[in-house]
């Protein structure tokens, strides 16, 4: 009896590591760095709130730097930016990117964001959720895309960053060129 009963588990157990193996395979892709599903360049602007630009700043220090360091360690700062197709602030934005970054080195300037692109156009709904270190002063710097919702969902990939323009701590003006590998 306990052999039949041995024997009963051994086979079920076989017949679940082949029903597993055989789902890993049906469901694994082979992702191709020369190939993404989706790829578009979107323009990222930023104005810092100076105390005095109330009406066109973008984004605002919600913690000042710390004095370990010369290189803003520890000041946090909020965004809602506009993004758009083309280099121009005042073209009509077609995503909004909305979180923050900080300054997380004392000895050089290095920044590490976690930001949502928001769409809702009629070419594109949803978000896409970028994160990663900006290590300033290496061009270009890739971020994370870590997931996204609607026409994104679940998406994966890399946002790589150039600077375009930087006014001094008022004004920056990036080029995302953002490239998704897996599109659902």
């Amino acid at each position: 009896m306990a052999r039949i009963l041995y024997d009963d588990l051994v086979f079920i157990f076989i017949s679940l590591l082949v029903l597993h193996s055989i789902c890993v395979i049906a469901h694994s892709r082979e992702i191709n760095e020369k190939k993404p599903c989706k790829r578009f360049v979107l323009h990222y602007h930023d104005i810092l709130f100076n105390g005095t630009n109330f009406a066109n700043a973008t984004s605002a220090a919600s913690m000042n730097k710390t004095n370990l360091g010369n290189f803003n360690f520890g000041k946090i700062v909020v965004f809602d930016d506009p993004m758009t197709k083309d280099s121009h602030l005042l073209s009509p934005p077609v995503a909004r990117a909305q979180g923050f970054y900080f300054y997380d080195t004392k000895t050089k300037g290095n920044a590490w964001f976690a930001y949502t692109l928001i769409f809702n156009s009629t070419e594109d709904k949803g978000t896409i959720n970028i994160m990663g270190a900006d290590l300033i002063g290496q061009e270009p710097i890739d971020l994370s895309v870590v997931g996204g919702t609607g026409d994104f969902f679940m998406t994966r990939g890399i946002v790589t960053f150039r600077a375009e323009a930087i006014e001094g701590f008022d004004y920056f003006r990036l080029e995302m060129d953002i490239k998704l590998y897996e599109c659902y």
